[in-house]
Parts: C-alpha cells; sequence; structure tokens
C-alpha cells in the first residue's frame, strides 16, 4: 500500500511534469523570450507558488526545459572519418528540418547573451552535441586519417556551420550532395 509520501512525490513528479510540458510548448511556440510563468502556470494549472518552490527562478525553469531540448548523437564507427562525419551530419541534417529544438535554438543563443546561467546551460548543450563530432575526429587522428595537428573544434565548425547557416539564414536544403561537398571541402 502507498503512503502518504509515495501519494506526495507523484503529485509533485506530476506537477513538474505539467509545468515542464507547458514550458517547453511556450519554448517551440514562442522562443525562449515568449516563456511566461504566469502563463505557465495559468496552462499547466499549477500555481505560481509551487512552480517557484521547484525553480527558484525564470531562467532555473527554462534551464531545465532547454535540457531536455534533444539527446547528443551517438558516436558512429563507420570505420572511416568519411563514413563517421556522414552519419552525423545526416542527423543534424534530419534535425535541424524536423526537430522543434531547431526552431528553438536561436532563441537561446540571443538569451545567452545577456543571461549568464542561460550562457552556461547553451554552452554545456553545444558541448554535449558536438562531442560525439569530436570524438570521431580525435579517433581519426588517432588512425593517421588525418593529420594530429588540425585543429579539432575548427574542422567541426568547418562541417557544422554550414547547416545552421542554410537553416537559419540562405534557407537552402541539405541533401546528400550538400553534405558530401562538405565532407569533401573539410576532410581532404
Amino acid at each position: 500500500m502507498a503512503g502518504p509520501i509515495q501519494i506526495a512525490d507523484k503529485r509533485v513528479e506530476r506537477s513538474k511534469a505539467q509545468v515542464l510540458a507547458e514550458t517547453y510548448r511556450q519554448l517551440v511556440q514562442s522562443g525562449i523570450s515568449g516563456v511566461s510563468i504566469d502563463e505557465v502556470s495559468r496552462v499547466s494549472g499549477i500555481s505560481k507558488t509551487t512552480i517557484y518552490r521547484h525553480w527558484p527562478s525564470r531562467s532555473a525553469l527554462l534551464i531545465d526545459a532547454c535540457s531536455r531540448l534533444g539527446s547528443a548523437p551517438d558516436v558512429p564507427d563507420t570505420g572511416s572519418l568519411r563514413g563517421d562525419v556522414r552519419a552525423l551530419l545526416a542527423r543534424l541534417s534530419d534535425q535541424l528540418q524536423t526537430a522543434n529544438w531547431s526552431s528553438v535554438y536561436p532563441s537561446i543563443i540571443d538569451a545567452a547573451e545577456r543571461d549568464p546561467e542561460i550562457n552556461a546551460m547553451q554552452a554545456a548543450l553545444h558541448k554535449a552535441f558536438m562531442a560525439p563530432f569530436d570524438a570521431v575526429i580525435e579517433r581519426a587522428k588517432a588512425k593517421g586519417e588525418i593529420p594530429s595537428d588540425h585543429v579539432t573544434t575548427d574542422l567541426i565548425a568547418t562541417l557544422v556551420g554550414p547547416f545552421f547557416f542554410r537553416r537559419w539564414f540562405s534557407k537552402e536544403e541539405t541533401d546528400e550532395r550538400f553534405i558530401n561537398a562538405i565532407i569533401e571541402s573539410a576532410v581532404r
């Protein structure tokens, strides 16, 4: 038989899930600046007092919701740097066209310019998301596929930068031809 503490814990978890779901909905709909604690409270049915009990600030709530936006891809091991990068870029291309985080991320970057807590969260999200690229490049260096003096972060920027440019600026397609062109340009 469930005791009072277990029932209370389930209620707390359910309330937190409702708040995070509504925060996420607002993030996707309006970006980070469109998230309002008042509106989260109104739509979720969870009092502002309860929200602030679990998240001491709007930034804390946003950080928690943003940390659930997506997961870093697995590190592929196709046997070659080109194959590994192709797998990672194909996933990035798909996510930029279909995942909710791709519409939210520009507002996170913007807010990070003014809010140190969000800046730290954005830096952690970026690091986690780029970790598989770092891993495949470092593995390729160890195998001698590319010179060991190549700066890993420069190569990552060369590989992923064009995808973000096309998603948010030129709105051009990022198809297989584009992926192959980026790989050939970056990995010579």
